[in-house]
């Protein structure tokens, strides 16, 4: 028997119960994990109050980003053995002491980055990846919007575009994430509690406004998103943070200048296991040059998951925060 946080029915944070649950052997193309450090994303927050609905259905246990030892191996597995160092972003599960994976969603730590970095960086990583280097190629002469840019994907995608030569704008909700966007890869912070974040864009480029915007938050920056796109410019809506966005009517994009939209997940981009290689590679490698420094800013106990989702839904943390066992 193996303690994990489980969510028998969708709620608030204390829907989240710290129990007892039996884990078997792993079966054929399965590893088996022992945690040392757990990521902890909004997306978690969308399943446990079945915004996203679990695949598997209730009860379940939350989180899809983890890092430890592989103690176990199923028939057929040869990427990974025991004792390897290993880290995941995806599937569902991980708020647990230890865990069956298909190990083919498995990609290895080097030595030189720690369990708490990999497991803050993993999932945040590869959504930050395939942003910048797939939905659209950032590069010199790119200018981009970036909303919650002190947030755990916005610090690590606003050093990754800073790195690749684009001119970075970011939004953030206090002085002190201000200051935190501006250390990670920002060229231009706006509060957006305090600043109207579509006239400051406007002034910032002088006119020319973004070439992409890249938003977590939906409700609350919609449609200002929309505002700040050049003609044929492209939305990247990748979360909704504030809630979904009700009755979206398609013509408004045509009114705005022929803007495009995309809803994209990391599932679907890293799908293919050399898809999942190539990405977690380039991602080690930014991070091993020290292109991009990853902070875990908050840790708390596994078994008080429940704090951990309230910091994050009242938008009181910054970076990573993860759960330790």
């Amino acid at each position: 028997m193996v303690k994990a946080i489980r969510v028998h029915e969708h709620g608030g944070p204390d829907a989240m119960k710290w129990e007892e649950v039996e884990l078997g052997a792993p079966g054929p193309g399965e590893a088996r994990v022992k945690h040392a450090a757990i990521g902890i994303n909004f997306v978690d927050v969308y399943n446990r109050i079945g915004l996203y609905k679990p695949p598997g259905g209730l009860p379940f246990t939350p989180g899809s980003e983890g890092a430890g030892t592989v103690i176990a191996v199923g028939p057929g597995v040869t990427n990974v053995k025991p004792g390897d160092r290993v880290a995941y972003a995806g599937p569902q599960g991980s708020y647990a002491e230890e865990r069956l994976i298909p190990a083919d969603r498995l990609i290895k730590v080097p030595d030189g980055v720690d369990f708490k970095t990999a497991a803050a960086m993993t999932l945040k990583g590869l959504t930050a990846q395939f942003l910048l280097r797939q939905t659209f190629k950032v590069g010199k002469g790119t200018t981009i919007l970036f909303h919650a840019a002190a947030g755990g994907v916005g610090s690590i995608a606003c050093q990754w575009a800073n790195h690749l030569g684009a001119s970075v704008i970011g939004t953030v909700g206090s002085d002190e994430k201000a200051k935190l966007a501006k250390a990670h890869g920002c060229h231009h912070v706006i509060n957006y509690r305090t600043e109207n974040f579509v006239e400051r864009v406007a002034e910032i480029t002088k006119g020319a406004k973004c070439d992409v915007v890249y938003d977590s938050v939906a409700r609350d920056t919609f449609p200002g998103s929309l505002d700040c796109l050049r003609p044929r410019g492209l939305w990247v809506l990748f979360g909704q943070s504030s809630g979904k966005i009700e009755n979206f009517d398609l013509n408004i994009l045509s009114q705005k200048g022929s803007l495009y939209v995309t809803r994209p997940t990391l599932f679907s981009y890293a799908a293919e296991r050399e898809a999942l290689e190539a990405m977690a590679a380039e991602l080690m490698d930014v991070v091993a040059k020290g292109m991009v420094k990853i902070e875990v800013n908050q840790e708390f106990p596994l078994a008080k998951a429940a704090d951990a989702h309230r910091a994050l839904e009242g938008r009181q943390t910054t970076g990573a925060t993860v759960l330790v066992p």
